[in-house]
């Protein structure tokens, strides 16, 4: 009788793999992790480094400099240039026509934007398509937009001098009139960001939140107690971050305005950019342009800072 003898192989034991101390091992993690970080912020740093930073700087020190047209060899004067800006008077009157046109725009902007809001967050047939046509201004380009208003402000052949023609009224000179000159540029610009607010609210809107609206309807608010103690208090928010955001864009609007007047008729529509532009391409003076420059992005950082404590406050 035979008998079967089992063999039993002995396991061979797999080495562990030896690991660094803790410490080592975060190390190594926050290399590998700060490495993600610059692989992935690193070409978008070095464009903004490139595109903002360096002409920013390269300004800053143009403006205290009297920098010839070559823009070569520029001798440093200090604070000549501003000193000299505090007694031109074309430019605290660009300053001004800056103000007028940018607050003037965004405020009416505001309340239009807001109105819109309002009615395109309703439910309607078509709503989509009507959002969708309503948006078409801001897409367009502000060049062509500016050509196209251009043809509808002329005296003769426009759009709004043939709708006039045809009810007996006078041609109205909207661009050759100092002062229908700026306020026809911001209905311009009125017509094209509108719809930009009325987006940032419409989208505020539809965050909000539906109890507090039908506990005030059956409490018996009607739609404007609603409107204004409800609605309005909190959209606040986000109809600060419209405000700053249209109101430096509107400040350093340049297309429009010098594609419709160029600045005129005269000085009437002479904003602060278009002024920059003329002292360093018309008059070739670079460093007094640089200066003006930087007194506009500080006229800019404290209408956005103003904006901001006041949403703040309120």
């Amino acid at each position: 009788m035979s008998s079967t003898r089992t063999l039993t192989v002995p396991e061979r034991r797999v080495p562990e793999r030896r690991q660094g101390p803790p410490s080592a091992r975060r190390r190594s993690s926050g290399q590998r992790e700060w490495g993600m970080k610059a692989a992935f912020l690193g070409p978008a740093l070095a464009l903004l480094v490139i595109l903002v930073a360096y002409p920013l700087v390269n300004n800053l020190i143009m403006a205290f400099q009297d920098v010839p047209a070559s823009l070569e060899g520029g001798e440093f004067i200090g604070f000549g240039n501003f000193i000299e800006i505090s007694q031109d008077q074309r430019f605290w009157n660009a300053t001004l026509r800056t103000i007028i046109y940018s607050v003037g725009s965004v405020a009416v902007q505001l309340v239009l934007g807001i109105g819109y809001a309002l009615l395109l967050n309703q439910h309607f047939r078509g709503r989509g398509i009507v959002r969708a046509l309503f948006l078409i201004p801001m897409i367009a380009t502000p060049v062509a937009v500016a050509m196209v208003w251009r043809l509808m402000f002329q005296p003769d052949l426009g759009l709004f001098a043939t709708i006039g023609s045809f009810f007996g009224l006078p041609s109205i000179p909207f661009l050759s009139d100092p002062l229908l000159a700026l306020p026809s540029l911001m209905l311009v610009d009125v017509w094209q960001w509108t719809p930009f607010i009325a987006l940032l609210v419409l989208a505020g809107l539809s965050g909000l939140p539906t109890e507090t609206q039908e506990a005030a309807m059956v409490d018996g608010a009607n739609a404007w107690q609603r409107f204004w103690h409800i609605t309005l208090p909190a959209l606040r928010p986000v109809i600060a971050v419209a405000a700053v955001t249209r109101l430096i864009e509107a400040m350093r609007t340049f297309d429009p305005i010098y594609v419709i007047t160029g600045g005129g008729p005269g000085q009437a529509t002479e904003t602060l950019n278009i002024y920059a532009y003329n002292l360093a391409f018309q008059f070739l003076d670079p460093g007094y342009a640089a200066a003006v420059v930087v007194l506009f992005v500080l006229v800019m950082l404290l209408f956005s800072f103003v904006i901001i404590r006041l949403s703040r406050r309120s």
